[in-house]
């Protein structure tokens, strides 16, 4: 019995150190990942000393610009339908927020390590500064609808109208959460993470946040991976989601007197339909649109039937 311990034990470590090699993935400088994930309309600016990816498309002269933030882990390439199709009557602003994307981690005159909800939502409104913007609509999804409320709760008078997709805010109980969320989670896999990430990790975690994996495309599945490769971000999706503030400030959202547009994916695993419930119980005149096919990122999975409500709701034709 001993000896076939021993032996499965070795058997084991023999495929750990064969696994090892192939799942190892270290960080890739940003200046390798500019070319496939950047090209025009990209640009980079600084924003107190920070650069941040981003993209500026539409009218200059819209005196009210839509500005659209994406979720964990994810990146302005998100709302690449939603800015293809808006971009015609408004101008549209999307960017990738500090640890995600090709913006990395937080520097300049931010503290590195601080990702918590209102420490975003003030780097917006410097970057709505930077770009001089004085009003703005801002749409956002998941821990971008988080940040898009509390930007619209510390700077009133800057938002307009708020568009919340699957916004996170509420305690809440995930059926089902992304298995790179799990992983950052946990204190020894999250720090192993930061050198050895597998490609099915990262296709798994895309697949469970879609109503229809099918829609996954491995170009999709490349982004996600390597936009998470990124120097630095995998380090701060960890304190990330160590900084989770789940319900902490949700008396503010209550708080909130401005049109509000909340769409959710009856097919929402990682936030669930209710909450979306929450928010428009809670934000007077606010509106739910639920799409019963879809999951937690609607407006990439149908960027045509998302938009055609916020178009409503904006009163383009």
């Amino acid at each position: 019995m001993k000896m076939l311990l021993w032996r499965a034990f070795g058997i084991l470590v023999m495929l750990t150190a064969l696994a090892v090699p192939i799942a190892r993935a270290p960080d890739r400088p940003v200046e390798t990942l500019v070319a496939r994930w950047a090209p025009a309309p990209s640009d980079f600016i600084e924003v107190k000393g920070q650069m941040v990816h981003l993209r500026d498309q539409g009218p200059r002269d819209d005196p009210r610009p839509i500005v659209l933030i994406h979720g964990t882990s994810a990146s302005l390439h998100t709302w690449e339908g939603w800015a293809a199709s808006l971009k015609g009557q408004h101008r549209v602003i999307s960017f990738d927020l500090p640890g995600f994307g090709l913006t990395g981690p937080f520097s300049g005159a931010y503290a590195t390590d601080d990702y918590r909800g209102d420490t975003l939502a003030r780097f917006v409104i410097d970057l709505l500064d930077q770009l001089k913007v004085p009003h703005a609509v801002l749409a956002g999804n998941s821990l971008g609808g988080e940040v898009a409320w509390r930007v619209a709760s510390l700077a009133p008078a800057r938002v307009d109208k708020l568009v919340l997709v699957d916004a996170s805010g509420y305690d809440f109980e995930p059926v089902d959460m992304p298995l790179g969320f799990r992983l950052a989670r946990l204190p020894v896999l999250s720090a192993l993470s930061e050198w050895f990430l597998l490609r099915g990790v990262i296709d798994e975690s895309v697949r469970s946040v879609y109503g229809d994996p099918a829609k996954v495309t491995p170009a999709l599945v490349d982004r996600y991976f390597e936009l998470t490769l990124r120097e630095g971000n995998r380090h701060a999706l960890r304190l990330r989601m160590q900084q989770l503030e789940m319900g902490q400030d949700v008396a503010r959202i209550a708080q909130l007197k401005l049109p509000t547009l909340v769409i959710w994916g009856g097919r929402d695993r990682l936030i669930p339909p209710p909450i979306g419930q929450n928010f428009t119980r809670d934000i007077a005149g606010s509106r739910l649109v639920v799409f019963p096919a879809l999951g937690h990122v609607p407006h990439e999975e149908d960027p045509e039937a998302t938009v055609s409500v916020v178009k409503e709701f904006l009163a383009l034709r």
